[in-house]
């Protein structure tokens, strides 16, 4: 089979009984004009290793070898092997799929060089990921991140302060990449249609800041928005010099969380690690 000779992903999820698993956070894409335009977003990939969490029947799958990526899949469906089979056929060397939790595997350990990391993530646990691929060592494994999740997700990951969504995740997404929403997916592009709207956004690394520690950050912001609408000065107290730090950069100690950008929480983590690598 060639991929010329690929049947329609209804056909295919018709013949292997591919019904979503709720269980799983499967929801499909059919829309090849869409799954071609998110294979779009990080860039060219001819030749480019790629990332895809969660295929499920090789929707996303076929828009990626399409345009011409080198695809590595972890899929924990075991149903969906064989239709993924179908496509290894289809573009020879160009696909290998491992059947596994993605929450379970060495992701890194497979690349030689940096990939793409492309996903249609499982809802259930997207998120977990996505907060294991920001914590990694910088600059990291990957190349870019795109990736779908439900939309109130996303805003969380690209919210500013004072924003309703801003917290600890827009705060760990943007302190040394950039993360914007690619595009919006309706709800009813998906089959099951989830109760909720997706989008898709594009993270993009950037050089980390000189003596920053990221476990230092991390527990700036679970104190700070861990009670978010309290003032900083109760918010923080219980973090050793914060309070005093504040006061040196002169960030004003009756502000609260929300309020605070990314970049102050930024200087807040240098001056409590001043002697830390970035």
């Amino acid at each position: 089979m060639s991929s010329a000779d690929l049947p329609p992903l209804r056909e295919v999820i018709a013949r292997y009984g591919l019904n979503a698993s709720k269980a799983l956070g499967q929801n499909f894409l059919f829309d090849a004009q869409l799954l071609a335009r998110i294979a779009r977003i990080p860039g060219d990939l001819t030749g480019q290793p790629v990332l895809e969490i969660g295929p499920g029947p090789g929707g996303l799958t076929r828009a990626l070898l399409a345009a011409g990526a080198n695809v590595t899949a972890i899929e924990r469906d075991r149903r969906c092997i064989p239709a993924l089979a179908e496509l290894s056929t289809a573009y020879p060397g160009k696909l290998h799929v491992i059947e596994g939790d993605a929450l379970e595997i060495d992701a890194a350990a497979l690349f030689d060089t940096a990939p793409h990391i492309v996903s249609n993530l499982p809802y259930n646990v997207g998120t977990a990921l996505l907060v294991r691929w920001l914590s990694a060592e910088w600059r990291p494994w990957w190349q870019t991140l795109t990736l779908m999740f439900q939309r109130e997700v996303a805003d969380r990951i690209v919210a500013k302060a004072n924003d309703d969504a801003y917290g600890r995740l827009a705060v760990l997404s943007q302190w040394r990449s950039t993360a914007r929403i690619a595009m919006p997916v309706h709800r009813s592009a998906f089959t099951p249609p989830p109760k909720v709207m997706s989008a898709v956004v594009h993270i993009v690394p950037a050089d980390g800041p000189d003596r920053v520690d990221l476990a230092v950050l991390e527990r700036l912001t679970a104190a700070a928005f861990g009670q978010r609408r309290k003032m900083l000065r109760q918010s923080l107290k219980g973090v050793p010099g914060a309070i005093d730090a504040l006061d040196a950069i002169d960030i004003d100690v009756t502000r609260r969380a929300e309020t605070v950008p990314v970049e102050s929480f930024v200087a807040l983590a240098r001056a409590l690690s001043p002697s830390r690598p970035a």
